[in-house]
């Protein structure tokens, strides 16, 4: 979460779907034959992409990003879209969350954490090409021609509405539409016939690019594997959405699309790829702040607070979420006047403003936590066939700056006291004793195994596992001297 920025973001459906060119396939647009991106569509790109890029925490530059666009772009002109590469805006985001995604005009995006967990430069390619096929196709269109504005989901509000509060909860569906429209891009949610279709598309692309076809389907078995991992990890008994949550049923996916690509080979210039993205911050950065299991510490805000246990935090560019057994909430920021009851008052009000929803919240309160002024207010709701209580925990952290809690929970309980009573300030030691993570490439040795590699890990949870995951390989996988694998170091 990027604690250090105040401007409320409501990427919605007026946004996103603001842009989506009017009307539904075309012969040329199915064949994907056009002469060139229309003018129209490189407008509203063009105008869409400076805030597209700033909710996924800002493009990243120097030789990661340019290899990423140029991979992007070889792939973007197997498309028949257009044949100058000058035409494709192809972007490497400074996020933590594994997404891909493309808008009209010929604008590609993925995330450093994507990138690295794909394993050879055909999975990227076959990644991008996925995503621009989705254009190509004029998806976005159909959804909206089918009248489904609503289909708009962002990944923090996908976790906390599926997975968190649960997809048929009344009060998930509230948050989604509210709070939670600023917290990571929105991204259109698309059908399984049309997620299919880009995959097909992307495996086109791939064989007219020279590269391996099967790439398809390794990339999305290691989002399946990565899904189930992040899920066990939490406590979860479902998979965590992120990139899946818009890009439904992994695993048939991955049968499918090896079914398509059959026994085709290609390159998959495996060993240049692991070098390019040798490097890439690996999972949250500093601008964002850390969570760690239950933990959260910003080093430039010197902010942190612990959730209570049964927890677990998933953090974003805009909010970390807050879900477990003790109830769901996020963690975020706001414009703030210097008055912090009014700052209270005016979350609710913008929740309830967002959903057409009357809401009242209590009087606010004011107290003191760790010598921080605080102030808080819940609002009961109805849920089903029970009541939840809305709660609103804000603490003025400077004159300018206000951060809050908006949290879930049932009705006259109040297990998120701790973490309200946790907020405090970091001393400058324990700021600067917080570091990323670090993607690094390492050259197998004839005496290193999987157990001792996966030893080397920045991490005291499931290190093998993660291990596994990130290179792509099974628990019983065997290593060779020579071969490049990659760690996550600090």
């Amino acid at each position: 979460m990027n604690l250090g920025r105040t401007t409320r973001y409501l990427i919605g459906a007026a946004l996103v779907l603001s842009f989506v060119p009017q009307g539904g396939l075309t012969a040329a647009t199915t064949r994907a034959t056009a002469a060139s991106i229309s003018a129209k569509d490189k407008a509203e790109g063009a105008k869409a992409h400076p805030q597209l890029v700033a909710e996924y925490g800002g493009a990243l530059t120097g030789p990661q990003a340019d290899y990423v666009a140029t991979i992007g772009k070889k792939i973007a002109l197997q498309s028949g879209m257009s044949n100058t590469s000058s035409d494709y805006t192809v972007t490497l985001l400074d996020s933590s969350i594994n997404n891909a995604f493309a808008i009209p005009g010929g604008y590609i995006y993925t995330t450093r954490q994507l990138v690295s967990l794909m394993n050879n430069e055909a999975e990227l390619g076959g990644v991008l090409g996925h995503e621009f096929a989705h254009t190509v196709l004029r998806h976005s269109a159909q959804r909206q021609s089918n009248s489904t504005k609503n289909q708009v989901v962002g990944i923090l509000g996908a976790i906390l509405s599926g997975v968190v509060l649960g997809n048929n909860s009344q009060v998930g569906q509230l948050l989604q539409k509210g709070f939670l429209q600023g917290s990571q891009l929105l991204t259109l949610k698309f059908s399984r016939k049309q997620e299919s279709e880009a995959d097909s598309y992307g495996i086109q692309y791939l064989r007219r690019a020279g590269y391996d076809p099967r790439a398809m389907s390794t990339v999305l078995q290691s989002l399946a594997n990565q899904n189930a991992l992040d899920a066990k990890l939490m406590g979860t008994s479902e998979q965590v959405p992120e990139w899946a949550s818009t890009h439904p049923d992994p695993a048939s996916r991955v049968r499918s699309a090896a079914a398509q690509a059959g026994t085709a080979t290609g390159v998959t210039n495996r060993d240049m790829f692991l070098s390019r993205i040798a490097g890439l911050t690996y999972g949250d950065s500093a601008a964002q702040g850390y969570a760690e299991g239950r933990s959260f510490k910003h080093p430039i805000e010197k902010l942190a607070f612990e959730a209570p246990a049964g927890s677990y935090l998933v953090n974003g560019n805009r909010a970390v979420a807050i879900g477990g057994t003790a109830g769901k909430g996020q963690f975020t920021t706001a414009a703030f006047n210097g008055n912090l009851d009014s700052y209270v008052t005016a979350q609710f009000a913008a929740l309830a403003q967002s959903n057409q929803t009357q809401l009242t919240p209590s009087a606010v309160q004011r107290t003191t936590v760790n010598g921080i002024p605080a102030a808080y207010s819940t609002a009961r709701v109805t849920s089903g066939n029970s009541q939840v209580d809305v709660t609103v925990f804000a603490y003025q952290w400077s004159s300018s700056q206000a951060y809050h809690f908006l949290t879930i929970t049932q009705a006259g309980q109040n297990p998120f006291d701790s973490m309200f009573g946790s907020v405090r300030r970091l001393s400058n030691a324990e700021a600067a004793a917080l570091k990323p993570r670090k993607l690094q490439v390492v050259t197998v040795k004839s005496s290193d195994t999987v157990q001792s590699l996966a030893a080397r890990m920045a991490y005291t949870d499931a290190p093998l596992e993660r291990f596994l995951v990130l290179n792509g390989l099974s628990a019983n996988a065997r290593l060779n001297a020579g071969q490049k694998i990659k760690l996550v170091t600090y």
